[in-house]
């Protein structure tokens, strides 16, 4: 198989997706992921794959993005790769850049995230069935010549002991910061805030901490996001995180705003616990500069409004990965193709 009729079959899969018969499918799919797991909301799971079919799965945006590497492996290799599952399809990424490299991928799912990856499994290989022989769901990663595995900061020491000598990628916890100056307007408030809430916030692109010139405008967020209340509010588990840390805080003292949706308090950790965001004050850009560099290992994206500081996206996109957004900023395909 040929590399440009992988790249057609991942074409055929987005045009399938965002057809009339695809969005159906999700639908279902939504559901049945939904009674899995309860994090998946139908409507975070048509999130997840719009996506993946708008930013991923385009003919120009495959095509861009496969060019910049290789065509073809000097001898296919079996990749295993051990799936996250903290938000709906997020092992596609790991799939998609094992099949277009031209390699066998042994995938290990995460339990919590069974009911999607075996359904764009299943669309793949209808649409080319010869990417059947390509693709195993395993338990056991034995027979596998190089891993990419996604976990957290301990079971990456597992990772490392039991994949350290092959070939790897071994990612560990990573979050996401968002940087304000005082002066957002609502409307970029608001979107900051589905950064913040999108997927419950159990993403690594998700923003658990802000970092703001002063405590001024942290107001004028809560009241924005007091929009969001009935979307959130509505799923159970989050609402039991969000009583559970405010008891915490409130049995300890520890100073915080609430709006009875989102917690804030001041934090100098990253990631904060669902239905909470840290916030951190700076005193000039430099400062700022030198704490992102500082944290940088530990920080997948830097969110702020029209992504005016270096290197940043714009606030509302940081769950709208392109294909060349790598977890970790380490590139997966070029350590496939490298192989």
């Amino acid at each position: 198989m040929t590399q440009n009729e992988r790249i057609q079959t991942f074409i055929a899969l987005g045009d399938f997706l965002r057809s009339e018969q695809g969005q159906t499918e999700i639908d279902d799919m939504a559901w049945r992921a939904n009674g899995q797991n309860n994090w998946f909301t139908p409507a975070n799971v048509k999130r997840a794959f719009h996506a993946i079919s708008d930013h991923m799965l385009t003919a120009d945006a495959l095509t861009a993005w496969a060019a910049q590497y290789p065509s073809e492996p000097q001898t296919p290799k079996s990749i295993g790769v051990v799936m996250a599952g903290n938000i709906p399809a997020v092992g596609f990424h790991d799939l998609l850049c094992v099949l277009v490299s031209g390699h066998r991928i042994l995938a290990k799912l995460s339990s919590q995230d069974i009911v999607l990856i075996n359904y764009l499994i299943k669309k793949i290989t209808e649409i080319n069935p010869a990417f059947g022989e390509y693709i195993t769901i395993a338990e056991r990663l034995n027979a596998a010549d190089a891993f990419i595995a996604t976990g957290s900061d301990n079971t990456a020491r597992y990772f490392d002991y039991y994949f350290g000598q092959r070939p790897h990628i071994i990612r560990r916890n990573r979050t996401s910061v968002g940087v304000l100056t005082g002066v957002e307007s609502d409307e970029q408030l608001l979107a900051l805030s589905e950064d913040v809430l999108s997927y419950f916030g159990l993403g690594c692109r998700n923003v658990s901490t802000v970092l703001i010139p002063d405590a001024e405008i942290l107001q004028r967020f809560l009241r924005v996001t007091e929009a969001l209340i009935p979307e959130y509010t509505s799923n159970h588990k989050y609402v039991n995180n969000y009583d559970y840390n405010k008891s915490i805080y409130l049995v300890n003292g520890v100073p915080h705003l609430d709006n009875c949706l989102l917690l804030m308090t001041e934090d100098d950790r990253l990631v904060s616990p669902i239905s909470v965001l840290y916030y951190q004050t700076y005193a000039t850009q430099a400062g700022l500069t030198a704490f992102l560099e500082q944290n940088a290992a530990k920080i997948q994206v830097v969110a702020a409004a029209d992504g005016w500081y270096p290197g940043s996206v714009p606030f509302g996109k940081t769950q709208s990965p392109g294909l060349n957004d790598y977890a970790d900023g380490v590139d997966t395909m070029a350590f496939l193709t490298s192989l």
